[in-house]
């Protein structure tokens, strides 16, 4: 039987499992922008406070890290971990910013892909939800990482078919500029999570 000199104090886990459920709160956002008749700003407003709250619990995390003599794993990778949902979470933040300021959900439609992009990021932030308390016992995670990084290889499928689209004329030039750097917000928003998978998957090693 495996002994360890680590608590088991839930705390770092609560936090984590919080940060996730707010990126599930985020893709959910996104996806309401792409409903007909959708109110944009209200929207966009209830993404930035889910942001906000996300950013308080970064905060909490660091707090808790600071104040607590042994963690239940690398301090680093605490950290690491933690600022990476909060990564993800500003580039969910970013995506329903700009289409709401470049006013893009006033278009006719919005390109089928950046809808196909969102829909991956939904599937990864529930993945995530779903993995983080298992965190507390570094069991049956290895699925989690293995198809969140399946996602990430399709969100950038679909993210090379969106700039496809965006080139082929459809668009005029400035429209083209506006959702491209939505486009790099979404990629971003798909690596954030591989990132997170990544992580989850070095600390599991470590801990086995």
């Amino acid at each position: 039987m495996k002994f360890s000199f680590r608590p088991t104090e839930g705390a770092f886990y609560e936090l984590f499992t919080r940060a996730a459920q707010n990126l599930v709160k985020g893709t959910e956002l996104l996806n309401e922008l792409g409903l007909p008749g959708a109110d944009v700003q209200s929207v966009s407003e209830r993404l930035t406070e889910v942001e906000h709250d996300s950013d308080q619990i970064t905060h909490e995390l660091y707090k808790k890290i600071n104040s607590t003599f042994i963690t239940p794993f690398d301090r680093e990778d605490i950290y690491r971990l933690g600022s990476l949902l909060d990564d993800v979470m500003d580039h969910l933040e970013a995506v329903g910013d700009l289409l709401y300021l470049y006013g893009l959900t006033e278009l006719p439609a919005l390109p089928r892909e950046l809808h196909e992009m969102v829909n991956v990021l939904d599937q990864q932030a529930k993945l995530t939800a779903e993995a983080m308390p298992r965190l507390r016992s570094m069991k049956n995670l290895e699925d989690y990482w293995i198809e969140c990084n399946r996602l990430e290889n399709e969100g950038d499928r679909i993210n090379r078919q969106l700039l496809v689209r965006l080139f082929s004329g459809e668009y005029d030039a400035l429209t083209v500029l506006k959702m491209k750097e939505v486009a790099d917000e979404l990629e971003a928003a798909c690596d954030a999570f591989e990132h997170v998978a990544n992580t989850v998957e070095t600390i599991a090693v470590k801990e086995s």
